[in-house]
């Protein structure tokens, strides 16, 4: 497994192996395990928690991500309620009905939530996350498309989805993996959001509807859901198609109800067929946990839906993914539990206030100008200020912050907008005021000494930092 170096008495590990400080390795285990197979032999617990343990260690820290949308936080009962919940399967929904029966309050809660007419007969699920939540999503507007052109006898070859240039990764595999042409609406400096402008040159009598964007994960912003619908309405009136909204809030659902209260974009406006959120983002959950809710049965075709036995009834129930832990649905519970409506207003409106301090403080710093202040979501992203250095990107920066350990990306804008790279930071439940000011402080030191450089930085092996 090891060899020794020629002259001395130090071992030197064989390549693709993994040698074992002799610190925590036990008498009688082995100096060294391969890395890419599995041992010969057993280890002690202790071994190989170790092992792995040091493995993890070389990941950045959780809470200095600024990249992520993804939860990083939660209270010491929580990670004993998700424990106590690892071995549970949520499909396994006859063997656990008390977890199918908390599954079911919370979908419901967030019907109620988002102004569903009847919450009682809506429909919804939980999902791995907010990926298989728009897939499902997705394949609900396909199915009532194809339904309604069959009724019609017209042909249901060619369904398309329109949506903004800038949305999640997960549209185009939904796009992909489902066979539907993806209608993308290009953003640009005067229409930095998809908002309903030019929106009749894309729909026609085989799109099976249109994504609003409730929090694009490029910049944080809310993609208008009524002026979405104002345009689909003006369409309707001059050509007769109908065409149903999907709301993809994966981050905004679970904040606008809390920090702009006022705001309408969800089942209030009579075009929206379906919403999904993640519950792992500003659900305030650790990560595997998202949710789709549609307005009502009509929304959701029969087909979609497979049928289990519960507590000696029927049970509606409907996934891409089979297996999977219950234990993040018991999370969502206690968080809807523990925290309500008021306790979602203080933590959305407490990250709100933080992003708005964060990009207030990157806005004075005479080298950045802001794309938007956090004023949706609390997110905000900022470009290079035109003209200010030849000598350093954002990119530059990045690695430079990354050095003091926070995360915080750099990459281009969608189609049309290429040329613009920018940098986001995502606030979340654990950024509090203070790390934001170290935060601010850190990244003023960084661009002082980024503008101090006589000479330009190299640029080659550049990358893009994690957008989605």
């Amino acid at each position: 497994m090891v060899s020794r170096t020629r002259g001395s008495g130090r071992r030197r590990p064989r390549s693709g192996d993994v040698e074992l400080n002799p610190v925590f390795v036990r008498p009688g285990e082995t100096r060294s395990v391969p890395r890419d197979r599995l041992p010969a032999g057993e280890s002690l617990p202790e071994t190989a928690f170790q092992i792995v343990h040091d493995e993890a260690m070389l990941d950045g820290n959780a809470r200095l991500n600024l990249a992520t949308f993804v939860g990083t936080w939660m209270d010491d009962h929580a990670s004993r309620l998700y424990l106590e919940a690892a071995d549970k399967n949520m499909v396994d929904k006859d063997e656990y009905p008390a977890t199918a029966a908390v599954e079911d309050r919370c979908w419901r809660m967030l019907a109620d939530l988002w102004h569903a007419p009847d919450p009682h007969h809506a429909m919804g699920t939980s999902t791995i996350g907010s990926s298989e939540a728009c897939m499902l999503a997705g394949l609900a507007l396909k199915r009532r498309w194809q339904q309604a052109r069959r009724d019609a006898g017209k042909p249901v070859g060619t369904p398309n989805l329109v949506m903004s240039s800038a949305v999640q990764v997960c549209w185009e595999k939904f796009c992909n993996y489902f066979e539907v042409e993806p209608r993308y609406v290009p953003i640009s400096e005067e229409h930095r959001v998809l908002d309903g402008h030019d929106l009749s040159t894309y729909v026609d009598e085989d799109t099976i509807g249109v994504v609003a964007i409730l929090g694009v994960t490029y910049t944080g912003m809310y993609e208008p859901v009524t002026e979405i619908a104002a345009a689909l309405d003006r369409i309707q009136a001059s050509t007769g198609l109908d065409v149903p909204i999907h709301v993809d809030g994966a981050s905004g659902a679970m904040v606008a109800p809390f920090v702009q209260p006022d705001l309408v974009w969800d089942f209030q406006v009579e075009r929206v067929a379906s919403i999904n959120t993640s519950g792992h983002k500003y659900g305030l959950v650790y990560p595997g946990l998202g949710w789709v809710v549609w307005r009502d049965e009509e929304a959701l075709p029969e087909s979609l839906v497979f049928r289990v036995s519960y507590l000696g009834g029927d049970m509606p129930t409907l996934a891409l993914n089979f297996s999977r832990p219950g234990s993040q649905v018991l999370l969502q519970y206690y968080m809807f539990l523990r925290l309500g409506r008021a306790g979602y207003e203080a933590v959305q409106n407490a990250s709100s206030d933080v992003a708005r301090f964060l990009a207030e403080g990157v806005g004075k710093l005479p080298a950045f100008e802001l794309w938007n202040d956090g004023s949706d979501i609390p997110v905000f992203a900022w470009r290079l200020k035109p003209g200010h250095t030849e000598n350093w990107n954002l990119y530059h920066l990045s690695d430079r912050l990354r050095t003091r350990g926070w995360l915080v990306p750099a990459y281009p804008m969608p189609d049309d907008l290429t040329d613009v790279t920018v940098q986001r930071v995502v606030v979340r439940s654990g950024l509090s005021q203070d790390l934001a000011a170290s935060f601010l402080a850190d990244l003023e030191e960084e661009v002082a000494y980024l503008d101090a450089l006589t000479g330009p930085m190299p640029t080659e092996g550049q990358r893009t930092g994690f957008i989605h």
